[in-house]
């Protein structure tokens, strides 16, 4: 690589630098900084690129370059630098630790080799939910439950569509996190990262030194072996979210949440959707009641799920793909203009060298850590979905907060997921906070369980939208809620205020003795806690 300075005008605001990055960046350069005050960029180039691209770069944009020059990289160009806390990754868990730790008064750098911002900005939450509710919009279009109301659907612009979740992606990435980066002073080194020792990595034949590491590299598809899929154009979370055209036909392979949102998202938009799962019941792990309701609904809404797959290859003709499969002894094939790939995630640490720093893996390749948020190298810890916890953003934040109050702070604060809420953003949406009732009884609870379907909930009857079912486990002895699970449309605004019934202790009486607000999902709670000891079908409006 060769390190260059180049004089450039016409930049006036941050703004500037980060259009000067970008452009750089797009030949090649790494490790950019742009300088609107000295009116320069510092950036690297390999060797054998021509350094007039880079002026080229920048007058293509409306500056002006001005003189360019070759200079010296420093020994090791970070070797006299010894950072407090070292981040490998930019999501939710890296940015949460380092702003924690700057506010301890830390030197804070992040390395990322890719988009700034990690999975849930860029290919996860953001734009998926963003297209989620397009579908949903399109859906109540052509189809709704009230007889004088006359609504169509036209063809989905499934390119206009994805064009503005990109803008959407582009405006959360700089508002939450690119833009940070120089508000709290954290250095952003662009590159892959490997450890060469204990407490040393190398970044693009640089070296950087930390007294603490953060590793949140987080996780990426996880592809089955399935005999012939290498030979096939399937598509993941990621890709899927790119396609400017809405397929004929989705067969989805996996039922888990990622498989379950974006088939009912292109079944919204207008495809024909299969789901194919080997297991024969549907999120198994949750209570049945929960699982036999959500395929109740999938089948209501046209969406093809077939159960008990044995896979046996898959082949693509032209632009459709097979998947070869045996149900029940009898061979079957699904047919698809589109494939997806949603059968779980794997830990980014490939690449890593963990060994190098004596840092301990697990069968996945997930990174070991302890109540504290630490790996086997004191000195390193781990946070987010790398290390296959719970794999949603909140719990990567928490638990990159906790990094910096350990590492930094001092304090000996344990991570604590006793409590997570989980939510899957179908239509209705999946909610579940605490025990399953399988999950109390195992741990030695004697429980009390309480159902309620939707037809007894009157936001839902008024909805007429009434499948789905409310679900809450208890301690038979102490009344305490363990759990709370929920199948309805926003379960997962609900789920919030079971997660404090649980999380606090509070017991059937305590959400009994509460005011609901009337003609809110949220009142089915209260029916739920009332449905312990009462027939709640034979109660007036709002009675207990």
């Amino acid at each position: 690589m060769k390190k260059l300075k180049m004089k450039i005008q016409g930049m006036t605001c941050k703004g500037c630098e980060g259009h000067i990055v970008e452009a750089l960046e797009k030949i090649g350069a790494i490790n950019v900084k742009a300088s609107f005050h000295n009116g320069e960029a510092i950036f690297e180039l390999p060797k054998d690129t021509d350094v007039e691209l880079s002026k080229i770069a920048i007058n293509n944009i409306k500056y002006q370059a001005g003189m360019i020059e070759e200079v010296s990289f420093n020994k090791n160009d970070s070797d006299d630098k010894i950072y407090d806390l070292i981040i490998i990754g930019s999501g939710a868990a890296a940015f949460s630790a380092a702003i924690k730790a700057i506010e301890y008064g830390a030197t804070v750098a992040i390395v990322e080799r890719g988009e700034v911002g990690g999975t849930c900005v860029n290919v996860g939450c953001i734009p998926s939910k963003t297209l989620l509710r397009a579908g949903e919009i399109n859906q109540a279009a052509k189809s709704n439950p009230f007889i004088g109301l006359k609504t169509n659907a036209q063809k989905v612009d499934l390119a206009t569509l994805v064009k503005q979740k990109d803008e959407l992606v582009n405006e959360l990435r700089s508002q939450k996190y690119i833009n940070l980066i120089d508000e709290y002073g954290i250095d952003l080194v662009k590159g892959e990262a490997r450890f060469i020792n204990k407490t040393t990595i190398e970044v693009n034949d640089n070296r950087y030194i930390a007294k603490n590491y953060l590793i949140a590299t987080g996780a990426s598809s996880y592809i089955p072996k399935i005999h012939g899929l290498e030979f096939v154009d399937y598509l993941t979370s990621t890709t899927l979210l790119d396609l400017k055209e809405t397929p004929r036909r989705l067969t989805v392979i996996g039922s888990g949440y990622i498989g379950l949102e974006l088939g009912q998202l292109f079944h919204n938009l207008g495809s024909k959707v299969t789901i194919i799962q080997r297991g024969k019941q549907l999120l198994k792990d949750y209570d049945p009641e929960i699982s036999d309701t959500v395929e109740k609904s999938l089948i209501e809404q046209g969406i093809e799920l077939i159960k008990g797959v044995a896979y046996e290859r898959i082949e693509q003709i032209g632009d459709i793909k097979k998947v070869y499969i045996t149900v029940d002894g009898k061979n079957e094939i699904i047919e698809s203009e589109q494939l997806l790939i949603a059968t779980g995630r794997k830990p980014n640490t490939d690449t890593l060298n963990l060994s190098a720093a004596d840092v301990n893996v697990g069968e996945s390749n997930e990174i070991i850590i302890d109540d504290y948020g630490r790996t086997s190298n004191n000195k390193i810890y781990a946070a987010g979905d790398v290390t296959l916890g719970p794999q949603f953003v909140y719990v990567a934040a928490y638990e990159g907060g906790i990094v910096a109050d350990n590492a930094i702070g001092g304090l000996n604060k344990k991570i604590d997921l006793s409590t997570v809420p989980a939510v899957t953003f179908t239509n209705p949406a999946i909610a579940t906070v605490g025990l399953t009732e399988k999950e109390a009884k195992n741990i030695g609870y004697e429980v009390k369980t309480s159902v309620i379907n939707l037809n007894l909930v009157p936001r839902a009857i008024v909805n007429r939208e009434t499948t789905g079912i409310f679900k809450l486990v208890a301690d038979t002895r102490t009344h305490r809620i363990l759990g709370a699970h929920i199948v309805s449309e926003n379960a997962g605004d609900v789920i919030y205020a079971a997660l404090l019934a649980v999380k606090h202790g509070l017991t059937i009486e305590n959400l009994i003795d509460s005011l609901a607000p009337y003609l809110t999902m949220a009142e089915g709670l209260k029916l739920a806690a009332l449905a312990f000891d009462k027939d709640v079908s034979k109660l007036s409006c709002c009675a207990g």
